[in-house]
């Protein structure tokens, strides 16, 4: 199964490093093409945490 990555294109770090696009960590996408499936589930799990947290702050 291929897990596709999370990334749209919209690549600016905020000042934890995180992706403000897709959510991830700036070690999360250096690691994404060497991640094992289930690294890969946690990360795409994470990311849409810290993008939902971040979507509730801007309310």
């Amino acid at each position: 199964m291929v897990i596709d990555s999370p990334c749209v294109r919209n690549c600016c770090l905020d000042e934890q490093d995180v992706c403000l696009g897709c959510g991830r960590t700036i070690e999360e996408i250096i690691r994404w093409g060497d991640a094992s499936d289930n690294q890969k589930k946690k990360i795409l799990t994470d990311s849409k945490k810290r993008t939902e947290k971040r979507k509730r702050h801007q309310e």
